[in-house]
C-alpha cells in the first residue's frame, strides 16, 4: 500500500526485497528511491541504516538527481563497515521548511503576504529551534526574532532565516512532517575477500613431481605431494595472491582412467592408459575414500593440515575444489546407489556431453534421496572446515538443484559465516544470476571470451550496474579447461593485457598456475584445452630457471598485485567508470576511492587491446568521473613504469604492447 509520501523503485534490492543484497566490509553502495507527493509542497528523504548490532546510524540525508523528464529520483551513498546482516529503508517526508523558503523567496519581494509568511516562517524555525543543538541554536532563534520585527523591511525580516549558516544549520535537522518510510531491505555483509582476493590455483602433484627421462627406461614417474607443495606457497604469496586453489586433492578411480589428452582425444585419451598415468582429480573416489579423504600419492590429513598452516603463514588462504560427482571406484556407488541415475540396462550414467563421454565420473542425482544426500555433502564441507579450509570453489553447480545450494549455503553460513563459495558456472545467464542471488559469494564469469572493447565495456556495465547486487566476479584470466585463442596467438602482450585488465577491472581475479611462463600452446587448433593437459598428467615446472632467464611474468604480476593492495579505488566494483578513446583498440576506465575518509583518490588504466601492434589515440576523459573540473589540468602517475604527464579534458596515448600493453595511472590535482 502506498504511504503518505509516495516512495517506488527502491534501489539496490534484489528480488523485490525476497534476497539480500550482496556487499563486504567496506563497501559504499548507492541507493536511490523515486520520492513525489501530491501539490506543489516540497519533499525531501533520507536513508535510514540498521547495523548488525540492530542500531541506527546517522541519517543519510538523500538529493533529488538532476529532474530530465520529471523523474523525481533520489540518492545518497551509504557504508558498510562490519559484517553480518545491515537493514535500510528510505524516510520521505514533507519538507516545510523548504515550502516556506519558496514561497518566501517570490512573495515577500512581491509584498504579498509579508506579515503572514514571516509569522508562518517564524512558526516553523521555532519548530527547527528544538531540535537543533544548543551550540547552533541562537543563530535559529534570531532569524525568529527577525521575522517577527515588523519594525524591519521586509527584506531584512526574511534575510536571516535564508541566511546560508541558518540554512545548513536547520536543513541538518529538519522539521519533518507526514514521515513515510519503505519496506525495510536486507543488505548482507561479507568479510572483505568476499569481493577482493587474487587468487592462484595449482595441482599439488605437479609441484615436486619428477618425471623419467628419456635415458631412464622404466623408470616411473614421482607425484608431488602436499609437503612438496607446500614449498611454492612462499612464491605464490610474493606474487601477491591471497588465496591458494587446489583442485581436488582426493583418490582418483582406476575404472576408466583417462590418460594424456591427445588432438583426437582432447579431454583425455580414454585408448592409451599407462599404469602410471594419474588420471583426473575430478574423477573422485576409490578404495582409499571418497570426499573427505586425501589421495595416498599426496599424504595424510596430517599433511593436509601442515599445508594450511603453511598458507597461512604466508598470508594465505586455502580454497579447495568441492565437486559433487565420484568415480565408478567411490565408496558411494555401492553404499548409495540410490544417489545415481540407473540407465534402462542398469547402468549407472556416467558424465557426458554428446559426442563427448566422460566414463570416469558418475554424476550424483538429487532426485531419489535428496534429504541423504544433502546430508552427506555437508559433513564433507563440515570435515574440511574442521580442517582450516573457509573457501570452496565449487565445480558446476549449475548441474545440481539450487534448492540444495540455497540450503547448503545457509546451513553453513549460519555456523560459519566467513565461509566463501565460488561458483565455476559457465553457464546459461538465469542460472548464473540466481547461483549468486542463493548465496554463492562469487562467480566465474565470459571475462575470458570478451575481448573486443565493445564487448569488454558492454560486459563490465552489466556486472557494475546491472547485476552488481547479487553477482560478484572473478576474473579468471585462464583455468585447466580454458586456453583462449587470445593467450594462443598473441604471445606475451596478450598475458599482460588479459592480466592488467582483470587485475584492474574486478576486485577479484585469478590465474591458473603456467600463465606466469606464457604457456600458450592448445591441443589442437580450434581447442581451449591445453597441449599436455595438467588434468591427466604431471607437469612440474622450473619456477627458478624461467624468472632467472626472464621467461616468467611473475614480476609483472606482483606489480598488479602491488597496485590492487596499494590503492582502494582497485577493491570495489560499482565504482568502475567509462572514458572514450578515439581507438576501438584501446580501452580507458577509472574507478575513485569513495569510502569514508578515503583521500578520494582515482585510478585510471588506459589498456592496448591488440597484443600485435603499436596503437596511439586520442582519449576524451570524463573528468567528473576523475573528481576534477572541466578545463583543469592534473597529473598522472603510471604505477607501472614511473612515468607521469600532465592531462586534462583530452589526452594523446600511444601504446607499444611489446614494452608496455597498459597505462595504470594514479590521478593528481594539480591546481586546487
Amino acid at each position: 500500500m502506498i504511504g503518505r509520501i509516495p516512495i517506488t523503485d527502491v534501489r539496490p534490492t534484489v528480488d523485490c526485497g525476497g534476497r539480500p543484497v550482496k556487499a563486504a566490509v567496506g563497501e559504499t553502495i548507492t541507493v536511490t528511491a523515486t520520492v513525489f507527493r501530491e501539490g506543489h509542497d516540497a519533499v525531501a528523504a533520507d536513508v535510514v541504516l540498521v547495523g548488525p548490532d540492530g542500531k541506527p546510524r546517522p541519517f543519510n540525508r538523500m538529493r533529488k538527481l538532476p529532474d530530465e523528464g520529471g523523474t523525481d529520483r533520489w540518492t545518497t551513498d551509504i557504508y558498510v563497515d562490519a559484517e553480518g546482516d545491515w537493514r535500510y529503508h528510505v524516510e520521505a517526508w514533507s519538507d516545510p521548511i523548504g515550502t516556506w523558503r519558496h514561497d518566501a523567496e517570490i512573495k515577500v519581494p512581491l509584498g504579498q503576504d509579508v506579515d503572514l509568511v514571516c509569522e508562518e516562517g517564524a512558526r516553523l524555525f521555532e519548530r527547527a529551534a528544538a531540535n537543533v543543538p544548543k551550540a547552533s541554536r541562537s543563530a535559529v532563534t534570531k532569524a525568529v526574532a527577525a521575522l517577527r520585527d515588523a519594525d524591519r523591511s521586509p527584506e531584512d525580516r526574511i534575510g536571516p532565516a535564508l541566511d546560508a549558516d541558518v540554512t545548513a544549520v536547520v536543513d541538518a535537522h529538519p522539521v519533518r512532517d507526514l514521515v513515510t518510510a519503505s519496506d525495510p531491505i536486507t543488505i548482507r555483509v561479507e568479510r572483505e575477500r568476499a569481493r577482493f582476493s587474487a587468487w592462484y590455483e595449482f595441482f599439488p602433484r605437479s609441484e615436486g613431481a619428477v618425471l623419467p627421462g628419456d635415458d631412464e627406461p622404466g623408470a616411473t614417474p614421482q607425484s608431488g605431494n602436499l609437503r612438496t607443495a607446500a614449498k611454492r606457497l612462499p612464491a605464490v604469496a610474493a606474487m601477491g595472491f591471497d588465496v591458494v586453489y587446489l583442485p581436488p586433492i582426493h583418490p582418483i578411480g582406476t575404472a576408466y582412467r583417462k590418460g594424456p589428452n591427445t588432438p583426437e582425444f582432447p579431454g583425455g585419451n580414454p585408448n592409451d592408459i599407462g599404469p602410471n598415468d594419474p588420471g583426473s582429480p575430478w574423477a573422485i573416489g576409490a578404495a582409499e575414500g571418497g570426499h573427505d579423504a586425501i589421495h595416498p600419492d599426496l599424504g595424510t590429513i596430517e599433511d593436509f593440515d601442515a599445508f594450511v598452516a603453511e598458507a597461512k603463514a604466508n598470508g594465505l588462504e586455502v580454497a579447495l575444489d568441492l565437486a559433487l560427482q565420484c568415480s565408478p571406484d567411490h565408496p558411494w556407488v555401492t553404499e548409495h546407489p540410490e544417489w545415481f541415475t540407473v540407465r534402462a540396462d542398469g547402468t549407472i550414467a556416467y558424465a557426458e556431453n554428446p559426442p563427448k563421454k566422460y566414463q570416469d565420473i558418475y554424476p550424483l542425482n538429487f532426485d531419489y534421496d535428496y534429504d541423504g544426500l544433502s546430508r552427506a555433502v555437508l559433513d564433507v564441507v563440515n570435515h574440511w572446515i574442521d580442517h582450516g579450509v573457509r573457501i570452496f570453489r565449487v565445480d558446476n553447480p549449475h548441474t545440481k538443484p539450487v534448492r540444495f545450494w540455497e540450503w547448503l549455503i545457509e546451513t553453513v553460513r549460519q555456523q560459519h559465516p566467513d565461509v566463501i563459495w565460488l561458483a565455476e558456472a559457465f553457464t546459461k545467464p538465469p542460472m548464473m544470476h540466481l547461483l549468486g542471488k542463493i548465496g554463492f559469494t562469487q562467480s566465474y564469469t565470459y571475462f575470458t571470451w570478451r575481448n573486443e572493447r565493445w564487448e569488454l565495456e558492454e560486459y563490465l556495465t552489466e556486472l557494475s550496474r546491472e547485476t552488481v547486487d547479487f553477482l560478484r566476479p572473478n576474473f579468471f584470466v585462464n583455468t585447466p579447461d580454458i586456453l583462449h585463442a587470445f593467450l594462443q596467438y598473441g604471445g606475451p602482450p596478450a598475458f599482460k593485457i588479459r592480466a592488467v585488465l582483470a587485475a584492474t577491472m574486478s576486485p577479484s581475479w585469478g590465474v591458473y598456475s603456467g600463465f606466469e611462463l606464457f604457456e600458450h600452446v592448445a591441443v589442437r587448433p580450434g581447442s581451449e584445452e591445453y597441449r599436455e593437459s595438467e588434468k591427466y598428467s604431471y607437469r612440474p615446472r622450473d619456477w627458478a630457471a624461467a624468472e632467472a632467464e626472464g621467461r616468467s611474468l611473475a614480476p609483472y604480476l606482483t606489480r598488479l598485485n602491488e597496485i590492487r593492495r596499494a590503492h582502494p579505488a582497485l577493491r570495489q566494483l560499482r565504482n568502475l567508470r567509462w572514458h572514450y578513446p578515439d581507438s576501438e583498440q584501446i580501452i580507458a576506465f577509472s574507478k575513485r576511492d569513495e569510502t569514508p575518509g578515503g583521500a578520494g583518490e582515482t585510478v585510471l588504466v588506459v589498456v592496448n587491446l591488440d597484443p600485435h601492434s603499436v596503437r596511439e589515440t586520442t582519449v576524451w576523459i570524463d573528468v567528473n568521473a576523475l573528481g576534477v573540473e572541466p578545463g583543469e589540468q592534473y597529473e598522472v602517475y603510471d604505477e607501472i613504469s614511473g612515468q607521469r604527464w600532465t592531462w586534462g579534458d583530452a589526452a594523446y596515448v600511444r601504446l607499444d604492447p611489446f614494452v608496455e600493453p597498459a597505462h595504470v595511472f594514479v590521478v593528481r590535482r594539480v591546481n586546487r
